[in-house]
């Protein structure tokens, strides 16, 4: 059973829906190595750079040549990119991909620098069965580890271990709370924010200090982790409306990144190509990096939505109103990890830890990767408001602030971590969070107005125009399918 599936048939408030779809088989070859990635000189690179500041025209094409050498330009190497070019290229389309950063994959950042592979961004395949990432992992004969979530340790604030009465009533509370906090919220005539509606759940229904450390930490680490925001910013009515594949979530043994090189093969990828502009006509689309213009007939753009939100690219004409809007009414989320290496394991079994301290949703989760890879790591994590906080911290600050934790649960005694990796997606300039959520506000259609493309020109895809499974890895491979498809319709 996937994390998302268990906390909604713990709610008990939505019908689960079969689904069949499966994405199709991709016609591959044993991974390429980033270096196979060839940086060819790119003959589509008009002569002059145009200025950033000042009205583009679109550049007139010499005598004899392609106005339009690609069919496609992909913004983005991330999931949703990757997948659509793989799929343009293989009906025998010209497929250029533009990438910003100096690795492929976008959210999906496996370091193996300490020897381990550590998802510093996506970690799960959520619910394996009919998932179109385990069936490409399966085509790839990736080796997944599967992941207990019922596996679990918590953590009083004074470090005693909670017991299992303590244990059955963090998830009693969160399951009468948040369906009361729903039934309050459906009976408004306006959306409001989940903790506004559980704020007057509470005021109906008061709980003792001990009670609200319990429920503040289940709503912590079973809804703002999930869907990386704070509950005051999650909407009531919307907040948990995607669907679910079954089956239980897994993890790479050797990383995500085995899933970004297998879909990377034989694609032609720029790195390092930070596109700023992107200019469309009737006849064609120019795309305006530092390296220069490119032309081609379509563009589809994957950049995450944090990063349309802060006018990362320039649009002309500019993107109609209405997805302006809808981008002005989602959320972008931010869920960061501190991982922490240690000479020696010094803390329980459990694959989970949990720690129900006396402020909510600091340092309330962690992941026992020697549990699941037999490494000396644990992973904290933190969501919302606290993790866009400790990304103003130094590294020294930010791995004191877990030690201090780690020591309540575990003593004083315990070892300093011999490395660790923080990540600070808030702070990333080619994402600014982690991945999109339903704010206050927000409806599930404004996923559908996101996926729309733009004049026949414009195609996009990623996580926030999948409005059956945003904020996944698995919607950001099916929105790239469908955006491959839209286009293949078009250039028949």
């Amino acid at each position: 059973m996937s994390r998302r599936e268990f906390l909604k048939l713990l709610l008990a408030t939505l019908t689960s829906i079969p689904l069949s779809a499966c994405a199709d088989a991709l016609d591959l070859q044993p991974p390429l190595q980033p270096t196979d990635i060839p940086p060819a000189a790119d003959p589509s690179v008009a002569p002059q750079n145009a200025a950033p500041d000042t009205p583009l025209m679109l550049p007139t094409a010499s005598a004899g040549s392609n106005s339009a050498p690609w069919d496609v330009i992909v913004v983005g190497a991330g999931v949703a990119g990757l997948c659509a070019a793989q799929t343009l290229q293989q009906k025998g389309r010209r497929v250029l991909i533009l990438e910003a950063r100096d690795r492929i994959g976008g959210r999906i950042w496996t370091d193996n620098s300490a020897g381990i592979p550590l998802d510093l961004g996506a970690s799960w395949i959520h619910g394996v069965r009919g998932n179109p990432i385990a069936a490409v992992a399966d085509q790839q004969g990736a080796t997944l580890v599967f992941t207990d979530y019922d596996d679990m340790q918590r953590f009083d604030a004074a470090g005693e271990k909670l017991s299992g009465d303590l244990d059955r009533r963090v998830e009693m509370l969160l399951d009468r709370y948040i369906e009361r906090a729903r039934e309050y919220a459906e009976s408004q005539n306006h959306d409001l924010s989940l903790q506004s509606a559980l704020d007057a759940v509470l005021r109906a229904y008061p709980l003792d200090i001990h009670d609200m450390r319990l429920i503040n930490y289940a709503v912590n680490t079973a809804v703002e982790h999930e869907y990386a925001a704070d509950s005051d910013q999650l909407s009531a009515w919307y907040f948990d409306t995607q669907k679910e594949f079954d089956g239980n979530d897994a993890i790479f043994k050797r990383g995500y990144r085995t899933i970004v090189d297998f879909l990377a093969q034989n694609l032609d990828i720029r790195l390092n190509h930070v596109v700023q502009r992107i200019v469309s006509s009737n006849s064609r689309v120019a795309l305006i990096a530092a390296q220069g213009v490119w032309h081609a007939q379509t563009a589809l753009i994957t950049v995450p939505p944090g990063v349309l939100q802060r006018d990362g690219i320039t649009f002309e004409p500019p993107l109609p109103a209405a997805r302006q809007q809808a981008l002005g009414r989602i959320g972008m989320g931010v869920l960061n990890k501190c991982c922490l290496i240690f000479p020696e394991v010094f803390w329980d079994d459990a694959t989970l830890l949990g720690y129900v301290g006396e402020r909510k949703g600091e340092w309330a989760e962690w992941l026992n990767v020697n549990a699941l890879l037999g490494a000396p790591v644990l992973i904290g994590f933190n969501a919302g408001a606290y993790a866009r906080t400790l990304e103003t911290q130094s590294d020294a600050q930010i791995v004191a602030a877990a030690m201090h934790t780690l020591r309540r649960m575990y003593g004083n005694t315990i070892p300093n971590p011999s490395d660790y990796r923080i990540t600070r997606w808030a702070a990333d300039p080619f994402a600014f969070g982690a991945y999109s959520f339903l704010a206050v506000g927000a409806t599930p259609e404004d996923y559908d107005t996101l996926a729309q493309p733009v004049d026949n020109r414009l195609f996009f895809a990623g996580e926030h125009t999948q409005r059956d499974y945003p904020a996944t890895v698995h919607g950001a491979y099916l929105s790239g399918k469908r955006a491959a498809n839209e286009i293949l319709r078009l250039l028949k």
